[in-house]
């Protein structure tokens, strides 16, 4: 035998003799949840007073950058939703004088690649760079983000994309459902009750002035934070002065929405879509907000509930009942009130027993769960959380959560303690002030020849059938 084969041989004798020592007949063990350790966060800031969080990580030669600014589509005017939205799409659509496609091939180029987004509380711009080309793709994020073109041709292109979409999400059963239930939950006079990046009548509107209003209005330094996590130190500093010094402070007014009133009462609607394979089903009702001091609470009970795979709601609609592949349940934190949620898609001819179910699981959170659940499911979460902070965009991410919300420096460090903590009382009671079955709103939307006889029978509630134009709006009419 050649050396090489006796080296692997004897390689695995030791693995081959210790196999017999193994207990077969049951799962192995999770170890311990180990303490989480992260990078800290440096603060700094220039000369204009752009905060600057400065995160070291030098296992890998590169640079994320992640520039935020305090305003999202929570700060649309309600005749111009979509207006958060389609500006931060349109940042590197041309800016500095250059178009998109200068832009893409500069990134390209530079071995670096560049986003813009927005969400409901902040927009932001994300550059991801090899640490030795940082200087000049920070010049290309300055001009995405202080210098944006907002060219005519390209506003045209992202508008007809979205009212586009807006037709798709009309045949989309769970795009219905999930509309219908944020109007039930927040109503047409709030912002969180329209769509996230508008409706056909609010995307018209929008044109490069009101953008650039809104621009100059939010997009400012004393507005923002820039994250950069990677392989830097403080004396980054220089180049981060370079691109953003310059950048001039505003007079920013404030965008905190008002709280939203909580659902009364449980009443479900039902929108017909006929045929339909499979009946999207939403449980939702307004939520706590990201800065709750019972966040740790509400994600132990959350995933027993239907946070994770063995969750109880996964487990009954699809493991024991088969009405769907997947259920499950979770909070959409966010800055003034979020919104908690219950969903599957199930078979048409499984409804109505699905709604069942589903109010099995939501009134059972309720009620003091046995140990081994909650262990089960605070170790589940203690396990993973490592998970969501091992790369330089999660780690950007994750201080940009931090920044927004006003979060405690020991935020993410304290979270592993705090859940490894929750007890069986506290989770009763958490579920008790979140998951209220009794003050909800439930969605139905499927085959109504088939399914509404039956879910009527099941007495949930009041019922309103609701249209698919009085759900989605007319339908969108695209231009040639």
């Amino acid at each position: 035998m050649k050396p090489l084969a006796w080296l692997l041989c004897g390689a695995l004798l030791p693995v081959v003799a210790s196999a017999d020592t193994v207990d077969r007949t049951r799962p192995p063990a999770p170890g311990p949840a180990r303490p989480l350790t992260i990078p800290a966060a440096q603060a700094l800031s220039l000369g204009n007073g752009l905060p600057v969080l400065l995160v070291e990580s030098h296992e890998v030669p590169v640079v994320h950058v992640r520039l935020l600014v305090r305003a999202g589509a929570a700060a649309d005017p309600l005749p111009r939703a979509g207006l958060a939205s389609m500006t931060a799409d349109m940042l590197d659509e041309g800016a500095g004088g250059h178009d998109a496609l200068a832009l893409a091939d500069a990134l390209d180029f530079l071995g670096a690649d560049l986003g813009t987004y927005a969400g409901w509380d902040s927009s932001a711009a994300d550059l991801h760079v090899p640490s030795a080309r940082l200087e000049p793709a920070l010049a290309l994020l300055a001009d995405v983000v202080q210098r944006p073109d907002f060219p005519a041709a390209e506003l045209e292109r992202l508008r007809k994309e979205a009212l586009t979409q807006l037709l798709q999400d009309r045949d989309e059963a769970g795009a219905i459902a999930s509309r219908a239930l944020s109007q039930a939950i927040f109503g047409r006079g709030h912002r969180y009750g329209i769509p996230f990046g508008g409706d056909a009548t609010a995307l018209a509107g929008l044109d490069a002035a009101a953008l650039r209003t809104f621009h100059d209005q939010f997009y400012r330094p004393n507005n923002a934070v820039l994250i950069v996590v990677g392989d830097v130190t403080p004396a980054v500093l220089p180049l981060l002065e370079r691109a953003f010094g310059g950048w001039a402070k505003g007079g920013v007014t404030a965008t905190l929405l008002a709280t939203p009133a909580p659902v009364k009462g449980r009443t479900v609607y039902l929108v017909d879509r006929p045929g339909s394979a499979q009946s999207a089903i939403r449980f939702g009702r307004v939520g706590p907000s990201r800065s709750t001091p019972d966040y740790a609470a509400l994600e132990v009970m959350n995933t027993l509930l239907g946070g994770s795979f063995t969750s109880r709601l996964n487990d009954n609609l699809r493991e024991q009942h088969g009405y769907a592949y997947g259920a499950f349940s979770g909070f959409d934190y966010r800055r003034t009130a979020g919104v908690f949620g219950a969903a599957s898609d199930v078979q048409t001819q499984s409804t109505s027993e699905a709604l069942t179910e589903f109010m099995k699981e939501l009134t059972r959170i309720r009620t003091l769960p046995p140990a081994d659940d909650v262990v089960r499911a605070r170790n589940y979460l203690a396990l993973s959380t490592g998970g969501e902070f091992e790369t330089t965009r999660q780690l950007a991410a994750r201080y940009g959560e931090q920044w927004l919300y006003g979060l405690p420096a020991d935020t993410f460090t304290s979270f592993v303690p705090k859940a490894l903590a929750i007890g069986p009382e506290q989770l009763r009671r958490t579920a008790v002030s979140q998951v209220d079955v009794q003050n909800m709103a439930i969605v139905v939307v499927g085959d109504m020849k088939t399914v509404e006889a039956k879910v009527r029978a099941l007495g949930l509630g009041p019922v309103r059938k609701l249209s698919l134009d009085e759900v989605m709006g007319p339908a969108p009419k695209l231009s040639e």
